[in-house]
């Protein structure tokens, strides 16, 4: 049924499909749908039409409109060509339809061509009120595509802890029933086990699918202190690797002859994510089908902005080794780890419990794009211990010229180098400077103060990083690098 018969006043301001308009927060709309409800409407239903292009994945939406002073309301809700795709009501200014996720009151699913409604309802408008309306459309909106929140969980440059890799019932994840039965482990009580824990963020890393996606838009706003991030296990016949800050639709089924990992990965940055490998170390063959990083000749690894080197699953498996291998061969990549948690329930402190290990990442505030910035740029440490106070950073410098972990120091061969520590809550362990993957220096003992070591370089170019390890000589942190002569990609 149409109800266009109820119209007084209707204004569609539509734009170019390739030429947005700016609208009052700033931000480009690709339609501006405008119009005037009377008195005469009251507790009637309109509809206001616009046209979807081609080749649209997500439509976001922004309503306002203006006599509430005087009780004027208007409801809202949304078809598509096909079908009604939800409705709001009075209580959203804003929501986004996705192919697999939605604001809730909402159906995400494929976004078809042609003619879509706004349903408008007006449950009450006074005789003498006129309300303007105004509805603006964004198409394939850049920031809905890569986060569930439109702000900031917090600002301020520092630390912001999180676990990075996770699973629930939409992959492999499972846990106890009420009754005592392994059920596949719904995804809300691995949000529910990371906040408890104090993270700042966590990204459920699924595999191969995007329908965790749906519930963590909803959730998203109730945990308002701890950042869910888009993410996905990209789980293949060559090992598997993560993909972040991504909601669109990815294959991951690469195959000799077919689906190319590099454009894979460049799919991935072209959309804003970013990718790392995952467990690399780890058995393969019938021990593990898939599980060990063997990936197709040809593969350009300064695609990948990290390397989870610790990784917790049933057992510790660390891919140190496979990390400095690519360090040597030039890539820069960061230093992340992740529980690999399948069952949301696991205690804190048993092995794969949500949060051991922990990734810490520098960023200017608690934000996708911030934390996956700070990935990028390498400012990460890993915490084995899965404590939420530790942290470990170092900067290096030489004449007059500095650099921070992940960053580059340029400076002539035999140019002696001060490296300066800093740790937190490391008292009684010992600080250990590996220079391209060798211990350089006698250890350091952690006592007071930030301890300072001075290198030489040799010649060419060299990557330090550091480790922080116990009494007994266990790993507890372990830094990404800082770079010596060392030329970006």
């Amino acid at each position: 049924m149409r109800w266009s018969a109820y119209f007084v006043l209707l204004t569609v301001a539509l734009a170019p499909w390739a030429v947005a308009q700016q609208v009052s927060n700033g931000t480009p709309a690709d339609l501006v749908l405008t119009g005037d409800v009377t008195g005469e409407q009251n507790q009637t239903y309109f509809e206001v039409p616009f046209t979807v292009p081609a080749g649209v994945h997500r439509i976001s939406v922004d309503f306002q409109y203006t006599g509430k002073e005087q009780r004027a309301t208007l409801d809202l809700g949304i078809a598509d060509p096909e079908r009604f795709r939800g409705a709001s009501g009075g209580n959203k200014s804003h929501f986004t339809i996705g192919e697999a996720d939605a604001t809730p009151s909402y159906l995400p699913g494929a976004i078809p061509a042609g003619k879509w409604r706004l349903l408008i309802s007006v449950p009450n408008m006074r005789a003498r009120v006129v309300s303007h309306y105004k509805a603006e459309i964004r198409f394939n909106a850049r920031a809905e595509d890569s986060s569930f929140t439109a702000q900031a969980l917090a600002v301020g440059t520092r630390w912001y802890r999180g676990d990075l890799h996770m699973h629930t019932a939409h992959s492999d994840g499972n846990c106890k029933s009420q009754s005592g039965r392994q059920v596949p482990c719904p995804l809300f009580l691995t949000v529910q086990a990371a906040a408890s824990r104090g993270l700042d963020f966590i990204a459920i890393t699924d595999h191969n699918t995007d329908s965790h996606y749906d519930q963590m838009r909803e959730l998203q706003p109730f945990f308002d202190h701890l950042l869910l991030i888009p993410g996905r296990e990209m789980t293949t016949f060559h090992g598997h690797f993560n993909v972040f800050g991504v909601t669109q639709f990815m294959d991951w089924r690469i195959s000799k002859g077919g689906l190319d990992l590099n454009a894979v990965l460049r799919d991935a940055r072209s959309k804003g994510g970013i990718a790392s490998v995952n467990h690399a170390e780890a058995p393969g063959g019938e021990v593990c089908m898939g599980c060990r990083w063997t990936p197709p000749e040809g593969t350009d690894m300064g695609l990948f902005s990290a390397v989870e080197v610790i990784n917790y699953g049933d057992v510790m498996f660390s891919s140190a080794k496979y990390w400095d291998s690519q360090l040597r061969a030039g890539h820069r990549l960061a230093a992340i780890g992740g529980s690999d948690n399948h069952n949301a329930t696991i205690a804190p402190g048993d092995v794969g419990a949500i949060g051991w290990p922990t990734t810490g990442v520098e960023a200017d505030e608690l934000s996708v794009g911030a934390i996956l910035d700070g990935i990028r740029t390498g400012r990460t440490f890993v915490d084995l211990t899965a404590s939420r106070d530790k942290m470990l950073d170092f900067t290096a410098d030489a004449g007059g010229a500095s650099a921070k972990m992940g960053g580059t120091l340029d400076a002539e061969a035999g140019t002696k180098i001060s490296v300066h520590i800093h740790t937190i809550a490391a008292k009684g362990s010992t600080i250990h400077l590996l220079m391209d993957g060798e211990d350089s220096n006698p250890p350091l003992p952690v006592d007071a103060g930030d301890p300072t070591a001075i290198v030489s370089v040799t010649a060419g170019r060299h990557w330090l990083r550091l480790e922080v390890r116990d009494a007994s000589g266990a790993k507890e942190l372990m830094s990404s690098p800082l770079y010596l002569n060392f030329p970006q990609e």
